[in-house]
């Protein structure tokens, strides 16, 4: 079994990133469109805290998936048939996400543990008798302890069910920086995981990608619905917050793969351990603050002022995304991280401005948010220049 799944063994076939992973992470543009629908439903405390337990989950699942497919090969027959059903879950997931915290708690606790528990048992069989087989037969017992929360936490009424599905997430969190140690099993440390950089690169890049399409989805979406209502009027209406929020798209690009592509060409080897944590948790980070930076370029369209919760959003998705790149750049030895100092203080001193001008426009604070996403981006223009 393991010689028909696992991956090949020169560096470029281990680097590859398949077909059939390119059409998994379909899945995950309707998860992400599911989550910024749900925090914009929910602009509370209550809603933030919901919105990033489950956004935690759904970064987990895929995050898991992205590892296991460097040492399945894509072209084998049960590499994708474990993706596909592995997509279907998702989908499941995906389909009641809106409504985890309501009726359908115990449906996306089930198909998200089946998931989790699902993927290293599979690795577990087809590694079995080699270290990796041994290291994901100590994932599989995080996995299935994590689950036990997830469960009951769906059996418990809203309030509570945060409070346990949050240590759900805990668990699920903490297991590698334990290296998934097990009383009686031992430990997997990272150093026995062997990780490819590029293939582990490329497939965050691409989900980067895949969040600021969500963006620009919700932007035709929102415009398309006004248009409906209001007629071409909308249009001129809605240009100024549209072209903001696509320059702010632009921006946050911009500023992700002046960092994190140069690292990842420049560093194209490194520790798991460091890997774990540029993969796993600082892009955690910088995909949330994607998500959450559509959610105001959606309140962008939709609003005329700015209100404490609107001003708290503008703030958070930015601030997010340079806590991501910061600590991306410290793992992989990126250099300095002065640029994205400099943004996130231009970010809060923007955040704190609105909050202060109660009667500020909505497109003032928008322009002010894009100052501050450019701030980083001094550096890098001033030392590459604009010449192609």
């Amino acid at each position: 079994m393991v010689g028909r799944v696992q991956r090949g063994n020169s560096e470029s076939e281990r680097a590859h990133v398949g077909p059939v992973e390119l059409f998994f992470d379909l899945v995950y543009v309707f998860a992400i469109i599911q989550l910024s629908h749900l925090l914009v439903a929910h602009l509370n405390w209550e809603g933030a805290a919901q919105f990033a337990v489950l956004f935690a989950a759904i970064w987990w699942g895929w995050n898991y998936s992205a590892w296991a497919m460097n040492w399945i090969n894509p072209q084998s027959a049960p590499g994708r048939i474990l993706m596909m059903v592995l997509m279907a879950l998702g989908l499941g997931i995906a389909l009641v996400l809106p409504d985890a915290f309501g009726d359908s708690g115990l449906v996306f606790a089930g198909l998200y543990v089946t998931s989790q528990v699902l993927r290293p048992t599979f690795m577990v069989v087809c590694f079995r008798g080699t270290i990796l087989g041994r290291n994901y037969r100590n994932l599989l017992v995080w996995s299935a302890t994590a689950g036990i929360f997830w469960i009951t936490g769906a059996l418990l009424e809203a309030d509570a069910r945060l409070v346990v599905w949050a240590l759900a997430v805990g668990v699920d969190y903490l297991a590698p920086r334990l290296d998934f140690r097990v009383p009686g099993l031992g430990s997997a440390p990272m150093g026995d995981w062997d990780t490819n950089a590029e293939h582990l690169g490329e497939r965050n890049r691409l989900v980067f990608i895949i969040a600021l399409g969500e963006s620009i989805l919700m932007t035709g979406f929102t415009l398309r619905e006004q248009l409906d209502v209001q007629g071409p009027s909308a249009l001129l209406q809605s240009a100024f917050p549209a072209v903001t929020g696509f320059v702010g798209l632009c921006l946050m690009w911009w500023n992700y793969f002046s960092i994190v592509d140069r690292t990842d060409r420049t560093h194209d080897s490194a520790s798991t351990s460091a890997l774990r944590g540029a993969y796993a948790y600082a892009h955690a980070l910088m995909v949330a603050g994607a998500i959450v930076f559509a959610v105001f370029i959606e309140l962008l369209l939709t609003n005329d002022h700015v209100n404490p919760a609107i001003a708290s959003i503008a703030v958070a998705g930015p601030l997010l995304f340079f806590a991501g790149q910061a600590l991306f750049s410290s793992w992989r030895g990126g250099g300095s991280l002065w640029p994205q100092a400099r943004g996130a203080l231009g970010v809060m001193v923007v955040g704190g401005t609105a909050l202060m001008l109660p009667a500020m426009s909505l497109p003032l604070l928008g322009v002010a948010m894009l100052a501050a996403l450019a701030l980083p981006l001094v550096s890098f223009v001033s030392t590459k220049g604009i010449s192609p």
